[in-house]
């Protein structure tokens, strides 16, 4: 597998390449988003999510509530953040079993799900940086094919 890294120095950066992925994504996706808190998984989630429902909608993070949902002419998009998790069970007792097959997740703090996260998901991991963002994924195969444009 080949590893990628993305620099972001502007969050606009962050947001066309949140755009590219949505054009890829379809329901029973899942993302990984892993990095530490202000690295940028938020605000890529946010700008998929705009993206995808195509209107600039309040995109509350999901901190508290653990997940919010929206719906687009694709799929419904789950939003999660599990970093209050103590126990990966906890995640399935909100559905997101179900969700992994039929919705796009995005899932904050994936290191939660243990062992319990789909093996066919893509796994960003975001880090900040002094100017800017960087974005490094390692895809799987079901995701390299799919991936090979954002390099062009």
């Amino acid at each position: 597998m080949t590893t990628t890294t993305l620099f972001f120095p502007l969050e606009s950066d962050t947001q066309r390449f949140a755009a590219q992925m949505s054009a890829i994504l379809a329901p029973g996706d899942t993302i990984l988003l892993s990095g530490d808190i202000g690295a940028g998984k938020s605000a890529f989630s946010r700008a998929v999510i705009r993206t995808m429902v195509g209107a600039e909608i309040d995109v509350p993070s999901p901190t508290f509530t653990l997940v919010q949902t929206y719906e687009t002419e694709t799929a419904e998009i789950w939003h999660c953040d599990l970093y209050r998790l103590t126990h990966p069970d906890e995640a399935f007792e909100l559905g997101l079993d179900e969700a992994f097959e039929t919705a796009i997740c995005l899932i904050e703090w994936p290191d939660r799900l243990g062992d319990d996260a789909p093996s066919n998901a893509l796994t960003l991991h975001f880090q900040a940086l002094e100017n800017g963002h960087s974005v490094t994924y390692s895809p799987n195969p079901a995701w390299a094919k799919r991936l090979d444009h954002l390099n062009d």
